[in-house]
């Protein structure tokens, strides 16, 4: 764990415990016993254990899962980084709360809830079903200086815990990452440059899909961003701080949240990821809560996922972020439970072990 971390965080990285190795074990015996070769359902068998140590239980309920889109915009915007104009963002919060963005569609045939959150939208909004929980209208352009205080950072943090305690205590169990805000690909590739030890080269990526031109832009204003900010490596929240996103504070939030309460966190793309790089560098005893679902199109986001010790479930060269690739997951994860529940063992079918 960090040291000297807020004692906001502090208080949430205590009640992180290590998974329960007892429902673990009891997990694999049970895999063992179903009519398969043993490990012949390969990740599926990993989520169902991993879901076992993560509630406590050997045969979990799955049943509430809710995808949490944290939503804020982002000053590097003003640099051209982006093929959509800053205005996009709003205009796609406004989408996810009628129902009609791309995470709506997957999450209905999912069976989760979609909970948007404002915590940093340039843009006074309101709807019944919006989260508003904003810190600011936005960040500061981070190729300039940071992109907000520290204290503003800890502050989105604690939207995201708040958002999962309150969803937790409803009975919500699976939690999905997802974002929206115009531009974030930007501050993920600088997080990963400054916490992955990588290069623009290896980090920056298209994001909405930049040409060459723009792309060679955007690896530029990276690097003044690591120059204008000095970052301390070994300080996650002063890299979160100075080049991250409200939103991608806010799901720091949901991560270790989601660990505090023994719930599992299936992690997006690449945005999503940073945070959770973030989260784990923070709290190293929130990584075994995390499970990643597919491997982005995003260049960078292999890398993002090998720092924090994670394998995709899926890959499915998506790169749309909102949390479409986490919601997807969540069928694997429904089909590795239903099959620890339903499938019949050696003894029940009659069938020869040996």
């Amino acid at each position: 764990m960090t040291t000297n971390l807020p004692s906001e965080i502090q208080e949430i990285a205590s009640r992180i415990r290590p998974l329960d190795e007892e429902a673990i074990r009891a997990a694999q015996a049970r895999l063992d016993s179903l009519t398969k070769p043993p490990g012949s359902l390969g990740k599926l068998e990993a989520a169902a254990r991993q879901a076992a140590g993560v509630t406590g239980e050997a045969m979990p309920e799955l049943s509430r899962k809710a995808v949490i889109v944290m939503a804020g915009d982002h000053g590097v915007c003003e640099e051209g980084v982006s093929a959509f104009p800053p205005e996009v963002t709003a205009q796609m919060v406004l989408n996810f709360l009628h129902g009609g963005a791309a995470v709506n569609v997957l999450a209905r045939h999912a069976g989760a809830d979609v909970v948007c959150v404002d915590v940093g939208v340039n843009a006074d909004l309101s709807h019944p079903r919006l989260v508003a929980r904003k810190i600011r209208r936005g960040t500061g352009n981070i190729a300039r200086g940071p992109a907000m205080s520290r204290d503003e950072a800890i502050a989105a943090i604690r939207v995201g815990c708040d958002v999962v305690a309150e969803l937790a205590a409803a009975g919500t169990r699976v939690f999905a990452t997802g974002e929206m805000g115009i531009g974030n690909t930007t501050p993920s590739a600088a997080i990963l440059i400054a916490l992955g030890g990588l290069t623009p080269e290896q980090a920056v990526g298209r994001g909405t899909g930049i040409d060459d031109a723009r792309l060679l832009h955007k690896r530029g204003v990276v690097e003044r961003a690591l120059a204008v900010n000095a970052v301390d490596p070994r300080d996650p929240l002063d890299a979160l701080a100075k080049l991250g996103g409200l939103e991608i504070a806010g799901l720091v939030g949901v991560i270790l949240g989601a660990a505090a309460h023994r719930a599992l966190v299936v992690v997006d793309g690449f945005i999503s990821s940073a945070a959770a790089l973030v989260a784990s560098r923070l709290v190293p005893a929130c990584a075994p809560y995390m499970l990643a679902s597919h491997l982005s199109l995003e260049q960078g986001h292999g890398s993002m996922l090998e720092a924090i010790g994670l394998s995709p479930m899926i890959h499915m060269d998506m790169r749309l972020g909102e949390g479409t690739g986490a919601v997807l997951a969540f069928h694997f994860l429904d089909a590795a439970v239903r099959l620890m529940g339903e499938m019949a063992t050696f003894e029940s079918a009659g069938v020869s072990q040996q």
